[in-house]
């Protein structure tokens, strides 16, 4: 996704309103293959927790705009490993026993170290302040991705039964958003429909991602799905041709390989 992300092109608003209308589209099919069983309340956190995703996707398709999809990839995806490691543990009471937290603890510190690493930047004054204001959006937006990954587990409804009214969270405030920011203009933009296609991407990976943990368990699909980062990242340097000075990209490949050592330590003992 984030690869045709960048080659449509368009701004934030034109890439979060065709993402979120492509996903409900998609949801609808699923609604007719399997109808809608799931109770009003969990509608309706599913709804919440959708609208969360949204905060957190427009976070990463600012930093596409700002810093590109190979340096915005692996922060993204580590400080998502970390903050929904962490919310497992102290909320959700996992990692019981001591080596189960001493092995989750090494795997988080691993991952901190990968998005340092992938964060690296050569001097250039105006370009590290626009890269740290980025990170600060990035920080700040990966609450909602970890609200979207963390209120399903407060449901009893599961899997595709909550893939229909997420999808509606979703274009319901991304309508907001651009109400709020007075931006409705957008959806007479050609840019913003073609984005469609990035939530019908978006959908598929959400899909086979469902499939995967009823078959491979939590942890294997959790791990095997954020080490997409890898696809992502080197695919935007290769057929993007996003500039990187050759320390960066030592650096950047480093911190892929600390990355995915820490997703595979931390989401797979």
């Amino acid at each position: 996704m984030p690869l045709v992300i960048a080659l449509i092109g368009g701004n934030t608003k034109n890439q979060i309103f065709g993402t979120a209308v492509g996903t409900l589209i998609a949801s609808f099919f699923i609604l007719g293959v399997q109808g809608l069983h799931t109770s009003t309340y969990n509608f309706l956190i599913s709804m919440l927790a959708g609208a969360f995703w949204i905060g957190g996707q427009i976070g990463q398709f600012t930093a596409f705009q700002n810093i590109g999809v190979s340096k915005t990839m692996p922060i993204s995806t580590g400080l998502q490993l970390i903050g929904t490691s962490l919310i497992g543990v102290i909320i959700f009471g996992e990692w019981p026993t001591t080596t189960t937290k001493l092995l989750g603890f090494i795997g988080i510190l691993l991952l901190v170290s990968g998005v340092f690493l992938t964060a690296y930047t050569e001097k250039s004054d105006a370009r590290q302040q626009n890269t740290q204001r980025t990170y600060v959006i990035l920080v700040l937006t990966t609450i909602g991705y970890l609200v979207y990954n963390t209120l399903p587990k407060a449901m009893s409804a599961s899997g595709l039964a909550i893939f229909f009214p997420e999808s509606v969270g979703m274009v319901v405030a991304v309508l907001g958003y651009l109400l709020v920011t007075r931006s409705l203009n957008v959806l007479k933009q050609s840019k913003s429909w073609l984005h469609i296609i990035s939530g019908l991407i978006f959908s598929i990976a959400s899909i086979t991602y469902i499939f995967s943990v009823r078959d491979n368990g939590v942890n294997t699909a959790f791990v095997v799905g954020q080490l997409s980062v890898v696809l992502s990242t080197l695919g935007s340097i290769i057929f993007l041709k996003e500039r990187k000075t050759q320390r960066e990209l030592i650096m950047t490949i480093l911190g892929l390989v600390v990355i995915v050592a820490g997703a595979i330590i931390t989401t797979a003992h």
